[in-house]
């Protein structure tokens, strides 16, 4: 599932990712403009920027990035922890 963000429509123009679909049986579905609540994938992004994005201020992107992957490591740890599924679920309105 993409959104319209505009490299994800350039399968008419530059068939290697269409390609890829077709050979792996894979259907690229595009929501409409503005809709990303429709794939689901948004709300767990949702969880990520909630928990480890909003109200810091990293130094780096190499900070950034290691507070991102402790944060997957703990929601993969934590699956049914209430306060993260919570979170997700006011954001996953699909």
């Amino acid at each position: 599932m993409c959104d319209n963000y505009s490299p994800h429509l350039t399968t008419n123009r530059c068939r290697r990712v269409a390609n890829w679909a077709e050979a792996n049986n894979v259907e690229i579905a595009y929501t409409p403009t503005n809709s990303s609540w429709l794939n689901r994938i948004e709300a767990q992004f949702t969880a990520l920027r909630y928990f480890t994005v909003d109200g810091t201020d990293h130094a780096s992107h190499k900070e950034r990035g290691s507070m991102i992957r402790r944060s997957i490591i703990w929601r993969n740890n934590h699956a049914r922890d209430e306060g993260l599924r919570s979170v997700v679920s006011r954001a996953n309105v699909a």
